[in-house]
């Protein structure tokens, strides 16, 4: 059986498993660990487990959705916003918590919540580490923390990101890589939730040594840090940070409507540029425009976008 592996965070590589976890392949997602903000960061100072929000995104994505439907309701939960001690924490945060603390670890905690609902595939944090991600901007404005490097000022370009305190690599996250026949950069927040995976001690090697192909799903959109960028800017950042060429790249060619982007600029987003060509570069219309959160937001069609992947299996 063919053996993928996905790396990032957030919401891009939960569309992404969705489409995924569809096909008959050995599945692992590779999780980043550095957010700090939301009841994640709290749960984080209070109780010294790292982040878990990632992490039950790619528990919910990787959920039968019909047959764990239920399961599923109980995962995404938020007590409502009060001002009481549990104003508006996610439930699925905290079983995770409550894993994190039986199991001794948050990678067991994972490895126990996926064998309790019979989940197929499986979920490694990039690093056990208690580490943080710090970042600096072109006019030298320093930014500490992953929220800060997520969110820096709209007119503000990233230079330059790292992490302290050292980390390294999880085990069994370096053997999955390794093993890898096809490694699927996931879309998403480039500075934020992407490229921290690069850092981690261990993880260039890794990649190196791996004979699997590697796939990058550009993002749609830019946001702060990465403002203006074009797809050939997303590209050569990442392989940059990733010290190897990527073997292909997957585009979106589908014009979102006039309304969505006018939606976008206002919260200092465009859509990427698609101003890459030649025979790495994979062109399809990925783009659905979906009702979420009482906005209009876009995503990747997971279907869609999983079959080009598998595709180069």
């Amino acid at each position: 059986m063919k053996k993928v592996v996905t790396i990032g965070g957030g919401t891009g590589q939960y569309t992404l498993l969705r489409g995924l976890k569809n096909y008959d392949v050995n599945l692992s997602a590779v999780v980043s660990m550095f957010d700090n903000g939301g009841n994640t960061g709290k749960l984080r100072v209070e109780f010294g487990v790292l982040p878990t929000g990632d992490l039950r995104n790619c528990i919910l994505a990787l959920c039968d959705e019909i047959e764990l439907k239920d399961i599923m309701k109980l995962f995404e939960y938020r007590f409502p916003k009060t001002n009481g001690v549990l104003s508006d924490y996610s439930l699925g945060n905290m079983i995770l918590t409550a894993l994190n603390e039986i199991e001794g670890d948050i990678a067991k905690g994972v490895k126990t919540c996926l064998n309790i609902l019979g989940i197929k595939g499986q979920i490694f944090p990039v690093t056990l580490d208690n580490t943080h991600l710090f970042g600096e901007t072109f006019d030298g404005r320093k930014l500490s923390g992953q929220v800060e490097v997520s969110y820096p000022h709209p007119d503000e370009k990233i230079s330059k990101v790292w992490v302290e305190p050292e980390s390294y690599i999880y085990s069994r996250t370096a053997d999955a890589i390794r093993d890898a026949d096809l490694i699927v950069l996931c879309p998403g927040d480039l500075y934020g939730s992407l490229i921290p995976n690069f850092l981690v001690k261990g993880f260039r090697e890794v990649v190196k040594e791996s004979k699997a192909k590697i796939v990058c799903v550009s993002n749609l959109v830019t946001k702060q840090g990465n403002y203006e960028f074009k797809a050939s800017d997303f590209v050569e950042e990442i392989e940059k940070y990733l010290g190897k060429k990527i073997d292909y790249v997957i585009c979106n060619t589908k014009k979102p409507q006039k309304n969505v982007v006018d939606k976008y600029r206002e919260e200092h987003s465009h859509f990427v540029e698609l101003d890459i060509n030649g025979e790495r570069v994979i062109k399809d219309e990925l783009l659905e425009e979906i009702f979420s959160g009482g906005k209009i937001v876009v995503r990747h069609n997971p279907e869609k976008t999983a079959r080009l992947i598998m595709s180069l299996l």
